[in-house]
């Protein structure tokens, strides 16, 4: 017979699990008072600090955890948020969930998250099963979005308080946190003007993007107001794409089109920062240097922006703070519910930020303006 060595003794996980009775058992009070104190309920109050202090040391040395379901059902409340994103591999994506965490933290709040990969049906099963979990918030992070998410309008039938970023839906039953596209828009073209740039190429966003047309709308009200002509052929647009990542190579491609049409320019401004990247990796392989013959702008701020070489001057977006306002939007709604009160649904816009780094300069007689 084989020797019994390094054999483990495996207990069975159903009794490791810590009651409170366990706690009342070794703390000597009675599971009446050990759940009052445990649960913080409004009895508590009228408990000696002593007696207090006794339970928790117990239900802390036995590693007692309060059971969620149980908890739950006595309150009907899961302490959850539901979080949806559209493509989480969107660089878009982290600073917004940053924000978001932060801002639920101290509430003691959890989120659920599920990425819905741009598609409706899954858009659709993974808002049916964070209701059946009994989220009480819901935060939908539509970035990048090509379906339609109308059908969050029905949550305020359920009384579920929801908030969309990047993302605006008609009627008045759910919050939005967005920024100023248009004003963004704006900020870029007026950076490249400023700074001598006439003749400018511009890569614009998908036309089923929201994004896509108030930031288009603020270069043209620039231009007007400037004096400053748009040549049409200058100007290029990215195709429909369900991949966030898609700008990169749509920006590489799409400024090598613009180089064969040798239509000179001293400037490009494009739509988001991985469509910037990848024309200046165009404009790098074609000998054409940045900042020195082409200034590039681009637009959200992502963290590979400042990052490459040479870093990119852009339009930030205070995503973090976006995520941040999002929360206080559903928390709003959420203890509105609780205490039984009327609370309105916010449409906020963030203001955009000009971030000004390697990637711009002067109008110089070497550029392509010439």
């Amino acid at each position: 017979m084989w020797p019994l060595r390094g054999r483990v003794k495996r207990t069975n996980a159903k009794n490791l699990t810590v009651t409170m009775r366990d706690v009342a058992e070794s703390s000597g009070f009675s599971p009446a008072t050990v759940s009052i104190v445990l649960n913080n309920a409004p009895l508590a109050r009228y408990i000696a600090p002593a007696t207090k202090k006794r339970i928790e040391e117990a239900a802390k040395k036995l590693g007692y955890r309060p059971n969620a379901m149980a908890r739950f059902l006595r309150s009907k409340r899961s302490h959850t948020v539901g979080l949806v994103f559209f493509d989480i591999t969107d660089p878009f994506c982290t600073p917004v969930l940053r924000g978001i965490e932060n801002a639920l933290y101290p509430s003691s709040y959890v989120p659920l998250y599920a990425d819905a990969h741009n598609q409706r049906n899954r858009f659709e099963r993974y808002l049916e099963m964070l209701l059946e979990h009994h989220v009480e918030g819901l935060i939908v992070v539509a970035n990048w979005l090509f379906v339609d998410i109308n059908l969050l309008a029905d949550l305020s039938k359920r009384n579920i308080p929801a908030a969309t970023i990047g993302f605006e839906l008609p009627g008045e039953t759910v919050g939005s946190v967005m920024v100023d596209n248009e004003t963004g828009g704006r900020m870029a073209l007026e950076h490249l003007y400023q700074l001598g740039h006439r003749k400018i190429a511009f890569i614009r966003g998908p036309k089923m993007l929201i994004d896509s047309a108030p930031r288009w709308r603020g270069v043209q009200k620039f231009a007007h107001a400037a004096g400053l002509e748009i040549d049409s052929s200058l100007v290029l647009q990215l195709p429909d794409s369900l991949d966030p990542n898609s700008g990169f190579d749509g920006g590489h491609r799409l400024t090598e089109e613009l180089l064969q049409r040798k239509k000179k320019f001293s400037a490009l401004m494009a739509f988001d920062d991985l469509t910037a990247l990848g024309a200046i990796r165009a404009l790098t392989k074609a000998a054409i240097r940045v900042p020195e013959q082409c200034s590039v702008t681009g637009f959200d701020d992502v963290a590979l922006s400042a990052l490459s070489a040479p870093s990119l001057t852009t339009v930030r977006q205070p995503l973090e703070a976006m995520g941040t306002q999002a929360v206080d939007m559903v928390m709003e709604g959420i203890n509105a519910g609780l205490e039984k009160r009327e609370w309105n649904i916010v449409r906020k816009k963030m203001n955009p930020e000009l971030v000004i780094r390697d990637s711009t300069r002067a109008v110089s007689h070497g550029s392509s303006d010439d």
